[in-house]
């Protein structure tokens, strides 16, 4: 007989030893056997491997060192053995619960394996434990997402490989088993709410949506919650839109970090969430030096300050509306000669007709407007003509514009459609149909325009209140479709570039330079970069380490 045979035929008398006694910890030289044999022959690892957890409840005075031979077993050369190993830490916890978050931490690590088999078998032994106990697991693996504040330089790297392990683990593997793991489910959602909120002061960007998708998929929060959860959330977001630091112009993170958090904001809004913070920060520390942001960030701010108008309080709606009407007069040109950005005049005028609609009052002021509300905010017995001839004429000009850039584009159609019909490549029909849906998107615009402008011309107007007007980047619905652009049902792409919505006039009259502003068009009218790079700041999105990134 080869040592090996007697290693294992010796492992195998210990066992029925231990299985056949009534008073188990009486056998405690079997039990130190088992641990011994650990260090033996691949066979005799493996059968360790299943001994050790099996008996382990038995002998508390040796709980340590049996866990510790067993742990060398995971990290053991051999895949057998480790695979053996892991299978076993699960049993670890059945009778000896205190020792449950100690097994989940090192499962945890042991995500990292390169192996499908070995990382299948930390899988399963993960979900057991969560099985047996949700909470004391949650909080166990959620440990490994935290920040890095508390770990030295060369603990950094090796710990950024296992947060994203179980990052992913958590996402694909727990998410998905919501149902069945968080019970009590109140008890648990709360208890898995508490986690994320307090693990998010270092992610990036995917991750935090991540995170907020999955709470809104919470009953918690789902749509019968009451307005103060919905509130939660937001307030959630508001925390990494990093609201409570002074705006610096040059930092691209924050702005990138503000659009996205004011996006995501957007659905809560809906359903009663206040918007108060966003828009106070927009009004007193963006706007005023809107002038100063990246071009290809204007639109995208713009584009979420016309969807978040719908949702504002009337008393949000008058703080911020003379800024909205400073940028509107910026924008809406009096003479034809000047530059015109169509995307940006038909985003400020949708947020325009929502505030004022919750504050019409004042307008008067700020338009020249006569509206009574029997409120002294009327200001009825000051003079705004002025005021009121420059607005009207603005918006003269705007249509007049929008009016001249709608039937360019309309003729330019055929000649798209003749392009098309002679286009030999897939390459060249590919441009011609990105041309078509830019100038598409175009149109819409200028429709926008046109529909938004013509009711401001009186000297009581009525805003528009509602969402009749369907914004050009927004997916047409029937109810609001017009029939002058029937073509424009499809959604805009998101990489078009912003700078085609800027159409020069130059000289008297429009003559030739229509051209000029038909081929603006088709570059790509209302695009913006939905990208950039997270600085890791505050609450926001992680930067660091290798690579993070917010994209």
């Amino acid at each position: 007989m080869t040592d090996d045979s007697r290693d294992i035929e010796k492992l195998y008398e210990y066992g029925e030893k231990l299985s056949e006694a009534k008073e188990k910890s009486q056998n405690k030289g079997d039990y130190e056997g088992i641990i011994a044999a650990a260090n033996g022959s691949v066979k005799a690892k493996q059968l360790a491997a299943q001994l050790i957890p099996r008996f382990f409840k038995h002998f508390p005075e040796l709980s340590e060192q049996a866990l510790d031979q067993h742990l060398y077993l995971c990290e053991d050369e051999e895949l057998g053995v480790r695979v053996q190993a892991i299978r076993g830490l699960p049993l670890f916890c059945k009778d000896t619960p205190e020792h449950l978050a100690k097994i989940v931490d090192i499962l945890g690590q042991l995500l990292v394996a390169g192996d499908n088999v070995e990382r299948d078998a930390v899988h399963k032994a993960l979900i057991s434990l969560l099985r047996q106990d949700v909470r004391t697991s949650l909080t166990a693996l959620f440990k490994h997402i935290g920040s890095t504040d508390d770990r030295t330089a060369d603990d950094v790297s090796t710990w950024e490989t296992i947060r994203e392990k179980v990052l992913c683990f958590v996402r694909d593997k727990v998410f998905p088993l919501k149902g069945e793991l968080l019970k009590p489910q109140d008890e648990m959602e709360r208890h898995l709410t508490n986690l994320i909120k307090q693990n998010l002061q270092d992610v990036t960007a995917v991750e935090f949506k991540m995170f907020i998708d999955f709470l809104k998929s919470l009953n918690l929060f789902g749509q019968k919650a009451p307005v103060e959860r919905v509130e939660e959330l937001v307030e959630i977001i508001e925390g990494q839109a990093d609201l409570d630091a002074q705006f610096d112009v040059t930092d691209g993170d924050h702005i990138e970090r503000f659009i996205s958090c004011l996006r995501m904001a957007l659905p809560f809004f809906m359903r009663g969430a206040s918007s108060s913070k966003f828009l106070n920060y927009l009004n007193k520390q963006i706007v005023p030096v809107f002038d100063k942001l990246p071009e290809e960030r204007k639109l995208d701010l713009l584009k979420n300050l016309a969807e978040c108008s719908l949702y504002a309080r009337p008393q949000d709606a008058r703080q911020i509306l003379p800024s909205i009407v400073q940028l509107l007069k910026k924008y809406m040109v009096r003479r034809k000669i000047e530059e015109i950005n169509f995307a940006f005049v038909e985003c400020l005028l949708y947020s325009f007709h929502h505030l004022a609609h919750k504050t019409p009052n004042a307008t008067n002021s700020l338009c020249g407007y006569k509206i009574v509300t029997g409120q002294p905010s009327d200001r009825l017995g000051e003079d705004f003509s002025d005021i009121y001839k420059d607005f009207t004429e603005r918006l003269s000009t705007i249509e007049d514009l929008a009016k001249a850039m709608n039937k360019k584009l309309t003729q330019g159609m055929a000649e798209h459609n003749k392009a098309m019909a002679a286009a030999k490549t897939e390459e060249e029909k590919n441009v011609i149909k990105k041309q078509k849906q830019n100038a598409t998107t175009c149109l819409r615009t200028c429709n926008n325009i046109l529909a938004m402008a013509q009711p401001l011309h009186a000297k009581a107007p009525s805003f528009i209140g509602d969402q009749k007007i369907s914004l050009s980047w927004k997916e047409v619905t029937k109810a609001s479709t017009p029939s002058s652009t029937a073509a424009a049902g499809k959604k805009r792409s998101a990489a078009t570039n912003e700078s085609g919505a800027n159409a020069s006039k130059r000289g008297r009259g429009m003559g030739g330079v229509q051209n000029q502003l038909l081929n603006k068009a088709f570059e790509g009218l209302n695009g913006g970069r939905g990208g950039g790079r997270g600085g890791g700041r505050g609450g926001g999105w992680r930067g660091r380490g290798r690579g993070r990134s917010y994209r």
